[in-house]
């Protein structure tokens, strides 16, 4: 007869598997991953067509998010706004810097930072 720690050990593996095999482990669910990454690009294509963005710069603002969704939910807002007669809403201007940030630009603009010394010549 066999020793029952490896009886257990035999047992166990299928156990867990199937006890696993009903679970929702958070990462390995694919279709639903996917499926959120699409509903987040429909979302950003939306918004980018009412606040009047062309689609280029929709892309280039969001680089993670998924084309094809950008592109379906800013074409499905464009015909939304064309059958309503609806109008875009412009962007707001991006809030100012801070004075500081503008003065250390404009100084490092009107002053180059100086290359290292030159090697003597041999």
């Amino acid at each position: 007869m066999k020793p029952l720690s490896t009886l257990a050990h035999r047992l166990l593996i299928p156990v867990a598997a199937m006890l696993l095999a009903g679970c929702d482990i958070p990462g390995l669910d694919g279709d639903k991953i996917a499926a959120e990454k699409e509903a987040d690009g429909k979302a950003i294509g939306s918004a980018c067509r009412h606040a009047l963005r062309g689609i280029e710069d929709c892309y280039k603002q969001n680089p993670k998010a998924l084309k094809t969704g950008i592109f379906t939910g800013w074409k499905d807002m464009d015909v939304y706004m064309r059958e309503n007669k609806l109008e875009g809403i412009a962007p707001a201007p991006p809030p100012p810097q801070p004075k500081e940030d503008v003065e250390e630009v404009i100084t490092e603009k009107a002053e180059p930072k100086k290359a290292g010394k030159a090697k003597a010549a041999h």
